[in-house]
């Protein structure tokens, strides 16, 4: 598998942001909060992802653009611990909740978190339903 995140990995759709607003789980870990929905989506992958920093905590676009610059690269770089372990299609975006700007160090182990956080989760209401 490629460590890329092309245009068919990330996340574009009203509609699938939409829905995944409404309808979507969370799993958090501070300063990150991933909301998922298992769902169908157009992309050959099994993950869409988008990642979002509020415009209230950041003023300027320079400082929003550079953390969602290093979201996307330590996801970019762990995605194999999502694509390795999901059947089914999944939807999500990451959200930075953090009033600051973190290292891209500290960044990077808290998406490794986040990322096993979520696996444990789907793997857990997978087990519930059966």
């Amino acid at each position: 598998m490629k460590n890329t995140l092309g245009k068919q990995e990330r996340l574009k759709s009203r509609k699938l942001i939409e829905k995944l607003y409404q309808e979507g789980n969370s799993v958090k870990t501070f300063p990150l909060r991933m909301m998922y929905i298992q769902t169908t989506h157009t992309s050959d992958f099994p993950c869409q992802v988008g990642v979002s920093v509020p415009k209230r905590n950041f003023k300027l676009a320079v400082h929003r653009n550079r953390i969602k610059r290093l979201m996307r690269e330590t996801y970019r770089l762990q995605k194999q611990i999502v694509y390795n372990n999901l059947d089914e299609p999944y939807v999500f975006m990451i959200s930075y909740l953090g009033r600051e700007e973190w290292t891209y160090e500290e960044l990077y182990k808290k998406m490794e978190k986040l990322l096993t956080l979520f696996i444990n989760e789907v793997k857990n209401k997978k087990d519930e339903a059966i």
